[in-house]
């Protein structure tokens, strides 16, 4: 599966379980939220004052690595 802005984070921690950590070390708490699963990484970034793009650069490259 392809990361997006509107991979949600509950896909994004299906592909991987470990980027529960990588989010939560960008301050991104949103994976222990039950709603926070279904939203998606662009509205995540967007709440958290981050570049949409940046961020999905950022989780590939984690993914990647």
């Amino acid at each position: 599966m392809r990361i997006t802005v509107n991979t949600t984070i509950g896909e994004l921690l299906d592909m991987d379980p470990e980027m529960k950590d990588v989010l939560a070390g960008m301050g991104m708490h949103c994976s222990t939220c039950a709603v926070g699963r279904r939203e998606t990484l662009g509205q995540a970034a967007e709440v958290h004052g981050m570049d949409p793009d940046d961020l999905i650069e950022d989780l590939k490259g984690f993914m990647e690595g």
